[in-house]
């Protein structure tokens, strides 16, 4: 009998029947981009000019040589000078202190189904609002954003520690101080009039985007094409695992027993569900805290309470977003401050997290800076873990050596063989002229 590739699924449904293994993904599960959108996106992604100081770009943090991440727990953003986990504090202008929480990866941002983003999902999609999304602007929330994904590129380049510059460096950061973002001749219109005012991207727009043709850019426009890129660079749906569903190549072997752990008794897809294993919700999983903690300039803690600082419930202290799965194993550090350089040890951790983090020893990468803020003060604090770890309410899993070898054999199953790469890669210049991290 001809084994083709939807009886193979039915068959690995069956032989899974206990377990929420998913259908393969589709070209309906993403936005479709246009490849002119896309080159021009990719241009912008790289450049340095829409930074503050025209010192850092969206790959800066965001590099496909690290997953899509920057290599690092905590980023130095503003201040940093060099690329990936070999970035350091330039002497000559010292970062206020790392960026709060560990960069994200971009993988499959594109598709319709992530309409949350951040580890605290403060941006996501919502129908009651007139722009269709909820951010921390509310009603300054302009229009023209193309996607949320286009929408969450309007945060870095506002914040003073990531892309802004801090205090009077430069004329962004002097409007961010003021507070005048969305206000004509606020930093969005700044940004936009840097990116125009280069020849080549004028003439760029106008072929890729004839929308803006015979107006001056905003904002959104160049969000909408760095977005567009993001789409398109990250999709990431050709791995095994997805051969496997396609009925193009089974998974065998310690891949293939790591699969029926993940969707049967290990239980990881009860919050990893769905074809990018994530549920897109908030789970308390006992991470720990290191860094300068996600507050107000002027609160002194060092905490994180996640998903709390959006909706002030208690019940959603110290959760965080499940992120995706895709291409994990090229992504480390792990957890929402990076606290795991090792993947082996964030699984075990996660199995138990209320053990996993009374054991826990210090394992971040973590350039040298002698922050205010000292990044382990949490801790030997045991109010704040244990307040943490009475947040966990998963039940601990059992798993032998073999089990966790296993699934991490499988987690190996979820990298793209195209990840490290990308689709168009790094350029080797952009319009601006400003140097490209290669």
């Amino acid at each position: 009998m001809r084994i083709t590739p939807l009886l193979f699924l039915a068959t690995t449904l069956a032989a899974n029947a206990d377990t929420p293994v998913p259908v393969p993904v589709t070209e309906a599960d993403f936005r479709q981009i246009e490849m002119a959108r896309a080159e021009l996106g990719q241009l912008l992604f790289y450049d340095k000019v829409i930074s503050g100081n025209r010192t850092i770009a969206c790959a800066t943090c965001h590099h496909p040589r690290f997953g899509t991440s920057d290599g690092q727990s905590l980023a130095l953003g503003e201040g940093g000078i060099g690329l990936g986990p070999s970035r350091t504090a330039d002497p000559d202008n010292l970062p206020e202190q790392r960026i709060p929480r560990n960069a994200p990866a971009l993988w499959n941002l594109g598709a319709h189904e992530f309409t949350r983003l951040f580890h605290d999902g403060r941006l996501e999609k919502d129908a009651s609002r007139a722009s269709g999304l909820r951010t921390p602007l509310e009603d300054e929330m302009v229009m023209g954003f193309s996607s949320i994904l286009s929408a969450q590129n309007m945060f870095p380049v506002l914040s003073g520690d990531e892309m802004a510059g801090h205090y009077e460096e430069n004329e962004i950061a002097i409007a961010v101080r003021q507070g005048i973002i969305t206000a004509p001749g606020g930093a969005w219109d700044k940004i936009a009039a840097r990116v125009e005012s280069i020849p080549d991207y004028r003439a760029l727009y106008d072929q890729a985007a004839p929308e803006t043709r015979g107006r001056k850019l905003e904002f959104s426009d160049v969000s909408n094409m760095i977005a567009d890129f993001v789409a398109f660079e990250f999709r990431s749906d050709d791995s095994p695992f997805d051969a496997h569903l396609r009925g193009e190549a089974p998974l065998t072997g310690a891949a293939k027993a790591g699969m029926d752990l993940f969707y049967g008794k290990a239980g990881c897809a009860d919050c990893h569900s769905g074809p990018f294993q994530t549920d897109h919700n908030f789970h308390a999983m006992g991470e720990p805290q290191l860094g300068p903690g996600k507050g107000e300039r002027f609160e002194r803690h060092q905490r994180d309470i996640g998903r709390m600082r959006v909706t002030n419930d208690p019940a959603d202290r110290y959760a965080f977003r499940t992120p995706s799965l895709r291409n994990i194993t090229l992504t480390a550090p792990y957890g929402h401050a990076g606290a795991h350089a090792d993947l082996a040890a964030f699984l075990r951790h996660h199995i138990d997290p209320v053990a996993g983090l009374a054991r826990y020893q210090p394992q971040a990468v973590l350039a040298p800076f002698d922050a205010a803020k000292p990044d382990w003060a949490l801790l030997d604090g045991k109010e704040e873990y244990a307040a943490i770890a009475a947040a966990v309410t998963q039940t601990p899993v059992a798993l032998s050596q073999t089990e966790l070898a296993d699934i991490l054999a499988f987690l190996g199953s979820l990298e793209s063989p195209t990840a490290r790469t990308g689709r168009l890669g790094v350029p080797d210049h952009v319009p601006s002229g400003l140097p490209v991290d290669q």
